[in-house]
């Protein structure tokens, strides 16, 4: 007699409004004129200081009661006045806003945490006044950021695109605000998914932007129009609970977040498709099933998708062969240095792990207890906290850090997985 095999369990997560679009959007109705309405926007930490940071230059926004809409009457323009602005850990603030402030008017000066502060701003700075900006950092080319704002005019503008695609972004963006074209070729361009996000949502909002050849841009000054736009869910925070799925054999679905979506880090599916996950792509919505079995013995570049190789590296100690992850340099500019954070924290649990400037290969084998040190980074409690859902021997430090994209995470991993445990509520974003 055969006896079929039960299905696995199936559930749907609710995944919050991706950090990247929310804060992009804020920003183009911001400069745009008239009014947009953003629907599903993610409220987070770092969204809730974008929104705030955009009135301080003279936007409105208003929230629905729920809070499930954003209703932002733009500038039509660059701001005028003058202030200081919070940017709190939020490195899009930091990176957006002042090329938009440099097409304005007045006197601004950007300031953050401690954290954001050892993040480097100097590309940014320079770039602005290579465009006739007058701008001026701490020393070491850190925050605060001051910009003397008087308008800019255009021209040509080489970028160095290896550090952070969010430089190119910031600039891109101010571009259908200045008097004239503005022309910028990027080298070295990492998360290039990021930039085609920037392109599309600035076609949306009414710009005219236009890719010459790799890496060239031309953006025309046409200043940008009111819009509408419901926010996707954030592909980069699905990553947890589509990795949940993989190792825990179940099947997790995200509705919204499908194959035409703006965000490249829905391709973090592919990458479980190598370690044996079954992962089906419709338009509107991906499902990934585990199938109790987790390969390695593979190597993958996942620099247009760094956000996603820790979620990759902290579940790999499961797989049947060591799995190595390359070309995520960049990730060590982030809210911590992600590739040795990472690593410190599998080596403190008794995984063995090599790295170098750029890659990081872990190897399979059990884990021991361990305090996980979370460097104040929501993603690395959040790729550990899947990991844990087979260990059930790790604890996070920090519990806290995912308030800044995502509050309600361990609420809703306990949801699904109620192995996970649920912080103290001392504890909790």
């Amino acid at each position: 007699m055969i006896t079929a095999m039960a299905p696995p369990r199936a559930f749907d997560a609710r995944i919050p409004g991706s950090k990247s679009l929310t804060n992009r959007a804020l920003l183009l109705a911001a400069a745009a004129g008239a009014t947009s309405v953003l629907t599903a926007p993610l409220v987070s930490e770092d969204t809730l200081v974008f929104r705030d940071a955009l009135t301080r230059l003279g936007a409105r926004v208003e929230s629905s009661e729920d809070g499930g809409a954003w209703r932002i009457t733009g500038l039509g323009r660059g701001p005028v006045g003058a202030g200081r602005i919070w940017c709190a850990d939020a490195g899009t603030a930091a990176r957006f806003l002042p090329p938009l402030a440099a097409t304005g008017h007045g006197d601004f000066v950007f300031e953050g945490s401690t954290q954001l502060t050892a993040r480097p701003v100097a590309p940014l700075a320079d770039a602005l006044r290579r465009l006739g900006a007058e701008v001026a950092t701490a020393p070491g080319g850190t925050l605060p950021l001051r910009v003397a704002a008087r308008g800019l005019d255009g021209g040509r503008l080489d970028v160095d695109g290896r550090l952070s695609s969010q430089f190119l972004s910031g600039l891109l963006m101010a571009g259908p605000l200045l008097g004239s074209p503005l022309l910028v070729r990027a080298r070295g361009l990492v998360s290039r998914p990021y930039v085609d996000m920037t392109l599309a949502l600035m076609r949306h909002f009414g710009a005219e932007v236009a890719e010459d050849a790799p890496g060239e841009f031309t953006v025309r000054p046409t200043g940008y129009r009111a819009a509408d736009l419901r926010i996707e869910p954030d592909a980069s925070t699905a990553s947890y609970f589509f990795a949940a799925a993989a190792v825990t054999g179940c099947s997790v679905t995200v509705d919204g977040l499908g194959r035409e979506s703006l965000q490249g880090d829905v391709r973090f599916v592919d990458v479980l498709e190598r370690t044996g996950a079954r992962v089906l792509r419709g338009r509107r919505a991906t499902t990934v099933t585990g199938t109790g079995v987790l390969r390695g013995g593979f190597a993958v570049d996942m620099g247009e998708i760094s956000d996603t190789f820790m979620t990759l590296a902290a579940i790999a100690p499961l797989a049947d062969a060591p799995i190595t992850v390359r070309g995520i340099g960049h990730a060590r500019l982030k809210e911590s240095d992600r590739i040795e954070a990472v690593a410190r924290n599998l080596r403190a649990s008794g995984v063995r792990v090599e790295t170098g400037p750029d890659r990081i290969t872990v190897h399979p084998g059990s884990t021991s207890p361990a305090r996980i040190a979370c460097h104040r980074d929501h993603r690395i409690a959040m790729a550990f906290s899947v990991l844990n859902l087979r260990t059930g021997n790790l604890t996070l430090d920090d519990p806290g850090c995912v308030a800044k994209t995502f509050p309600g995470f361990h609420e809703e991993l306990h949801r699904l997985f109620p192995q996970h445990p649920l912080p103290p509520p001392t504890a909790r974003a």
